[in-house]
Parts: structure tokens; sequence; C-alpha cells
């Protein structure tokens, strides 16, 4: 897969470390010549360039790319490469960093964002998932399809412990995707029962949270 990221600061040398030791292809731009470090990530092709100018873009050949980073500590500069990624070279999938909260609310499929990952909300929700049962918390929100990631930590006197996963009836557009339970990742089956302390991922529409907050708290008194 190749990925091209916007920013070469420490947030995208970061990503692009990590993406180049799971075996993708990966391109860094940046207009700064001072945040041109090759020797950081050498495996990493770079270019010294403005990622929000359509000629810099097609030097960087975007319309190859499977995924588009937006990583700078600018908002309105990732806003902008998302944009651009998307209407002008068809890129699949767009990620962009939230910088401010305040302007979380702009990134989103009309400006060209798949995933909006804002660190300030990241870090407050997981603080809230390691104090937090009976409590839904939700990790991230995906741009496209309107839907989140959230996560909910099965308390001991609800009615579904005990239950299988496939005898739930699910709230619609919403799917359990992983239960971490005594610090092993689990691909729920049917025929997996649910149990006290289980961290349930689920990815679920926004508007279903509540539907599925009830389902999870059910029979804990705090209705």
């Amino acid at each position: 897969m190749r990925v091209a990221i916007a920013g070469a600061g420490a947030v995208g040398r970061s990503i692009a470390g990590e993406l180049l030791e799971n075996g993708h292809e990966v391109l860094l731009i940046d207009k700064n010549p001072g945040s041109i470090s090759v020797e950081r990530v050498p495996m990493a092709e770079w270019l010294l360039a403005d990622a929000c100018e359509i000629t810099s873009l097609d030097e960087a050949a975007l319309q190859r790319c499977h995924v588009v980073i937006a990583a700078t500590g600018d908002d309105k500069v990732n806003l902008v490469v998302s944009l651009l990624a998307k209407t002008e070279y068809g890129v699949p999938r767009v990620v962009a960093r939230v910088n401010n909260p305040k302007n979380e609310w702009l990134f989103n499929e009309s400006w060209g964002v798949d995933v909006a990952v804002s660190t300030p909300r990241l870090m407050s929700a997981l603080v809230e998932e390691a104090v937090s049962v009976g409590d839904l918390v939700r990790l991230m929100r995906f741009s496209q399809g309107n839907a989140n990631l959230v996560e909910l930590t099965l308390a001991a006197d609800t009615t579904l412990v005990g239950t299988r996963v496939g005898d739930v009836t699910w709230p619609v557009d919403t799917a359990l995707v992983t239960i971490i339970r005594e610090g092993r990742v689990l691909v729920p089956g049917k025929d997996d029962t649910l149990e006290a302390g289980d961290e349930l991922l689920f990815v679920a529409a926004q508007e279903r949270e509540e539907e599925l907050e009830e389902l999870l708290s059910a029979g804990t008194g705090a209705q």
C-alpha cells in the first residue's frame, strides 16, 4: 500500500515509521526545509513541497496513493490537503489530524475526510474508558457513513452477562467487532458468551448509540 503523509513533524515521522515497519510505501511531504530529516526515516520517500498546491501533489503522484494522511499542526492545511486528495486525485482513504477540538465538526466527508483523529478527544476518551464501567465511551468518529467506534465495559449486574452473542438483538447499523477479555482480543462468534468485565468494541451509527447503551446497561439499576 502506498501512503502519502502531509506533515513531516514528529507525528508524521512516527506514523511513517510504523507504516514502513508494516511493509508499506511512504512518502513524506513538507514545505519546511527544517522538517526534511531523511536520516530519521531513511526508508521513506521525501518531498520538499507545499501539500496545499496542486503542482506539488502532481509531483507527489497522489493519484497512485491508496491513503493520504493530513498530519500537519494546522487544521486549515489538513482540511485543504484532504479535500484535494479526495476530489482532485480520487484517493480512496483520507485520514486527517484534528489539532483544535473546536474544528472537529469540519472534518467530514464534505472536506474529503474519511477518518478524523482528534488527539485531545482521543485522550479524554481513553481516560473515560479506563475508569468507566457500564457507560458507553466514544473512541473515534468515522466521517464516512456517520459511524463511531465506541466501547463499553460490561457491568456485573447487567442482564446480558451470560448471554450468547448470537442471542442478542443488537440495534440496526451496529456491529460488535471485538471483545477484550483478560488481556486477550477475541473475535466474537455467535456462540461466545458475554462475561462481566468484558470490554466490548462496536462500530455504530451515531443515532444508535443511546439505544445501544440502554441495551448494554439493562438491569444495572442505572435506568
